[in-house]
Parts: C-alpha cells; structure tokens; sequence
C-alpha cells in the first residue's frame, strides 16, 4: 500500500486534528483540503499556533517525526525587546510547569531575527504599537511538550504572542501561504 505525505501551512484558528466532539464548533484540517481516508497530523500546534505541520497516511512516519531524533523550529514573536541574555537561557534549559510538576527544558538552539518575518496578516490581530515594542526570535527543540515554546518564552520574561513553526526536520515551511497544502513524495527528514 502506497501512502500519502502533505505539507500543510496551518492558520491561526484551526484545530490540528480531523475531528472534534465536544459541543463548540471549531475550524478542523478537513476544511482545509480534501485530505484521503487514514490521514493524520503529526504531532499538534494548537489552535492559536501557527506554520508547518506534516500530515500522513503512515503511522511509522508519523512515529520517526514525533521523536527526538527530529528538531522543530519555531519563529516567536514576543511581547517586549528579547535580550540576548534571555536567548543564553533558552539555550541552557528553563524551568516550566508540565502536567503538574516543574520541568527544565533541554538545552536548544535560540537566536534572534532581527529582520520581521513575512508570514502575511494573522486571522486574528495580535495589537498593535500602543501596548510596546515586540521582537522576534528562533527556537529549536527536540521534544515538544505541551505548549512547551510559549511556556519557555514567558519563563524568561517575555511571553509569545505569535507563534509559528518554520521547520521539521529538513521540510521547511518555505513560501507556503497559510491554509496551503502540498502533496510531495517523502518527508525527508534527516538532519537537524
């Protein structure tokens, strides 16, 4: 059996799954393309969470992508100017709440942009001057714990109000305007 791989755009406001049974109407993956039967998203970015997420008919790939041995990039917008201080301790691990227990990160690749990306308007606006400076910055982990990037931001000081993720593995989310899918052969996936 032949199985199928897309790479998807996800836009703000949309749920990271096919289905969704509690009574709220929500914005599902469906909506977006008319995926075949079996596809599934690996992995998750919440509904307020933007970028790359890869999508397969095949359980094995989805298990190789989840595991460690793949990092994931996020570019981060943040409330305030981030400092390279801040940056240094993103790199050596922060602590964040997960499931109820204190956690430190594991050391990770952080930088700052200095250049705004351009990944066009939001589906909805973040704020705008009045409430003070933003900045941008680049993190990439190996493990992905619940809302893990955003916890990591805040437990330096400076909270994620945009949160996109720009790679897996070597997939890019590239050009790839927001609710756009692509079918392609094979993730791919070696390297960082």
């Amino acid at each position: 059996m032949s199985h199928h791989h897309f790479i998807l755009h996800k836009p703000y406001g949309y749920l990271s799954q096919f289905i969704y049974e509690l009574k709220r109407k929500k914005k599902l993956l469906g909506e977006l393309y008319d995926f075949p039967e079996g596809t599934m998203a690996i992995g998750r970015l919440d509904e307020d969470s933007e970028g790359l997420l890869l999508l397969t008919t095949d359980g094995k790939m989805s298990e190789l992508v989840r595991s460690k041995k793949v990092y994931k990039e996020y570019y981060v917008q943040v409330d305030g100017i981030i400092t390279q201080q801040a940056i240094e301790e993103l790199k050596k691990g922060v602590e964040i709440g997960f499931k109820g227990r204190k956690y430190i990160t594991k050391p990770c690749e952080a930088r700052l942009i200095h250049e705004i990306p351009e990944f066009g308007i939001r589906g909805r606006k973040i704020r705008d001057e009045r409430h003070g400076p933003t900045s941008w910055a680049s993190i990439t982990v190996n493990e992905g714990k619940f809302r893990q990037v955003r916890k990591m931001t805040a437990a330096v000081g400076f909270p994620t109000l945009r949160l996109v993720r720009v790679r897996v593995g070597n997939v890019y989310l590239d050009n790839l305007q927001a609710g756009e899918v692509k079918e392609v052969e094979d993730f791919n996936l070696n390297d960082k």
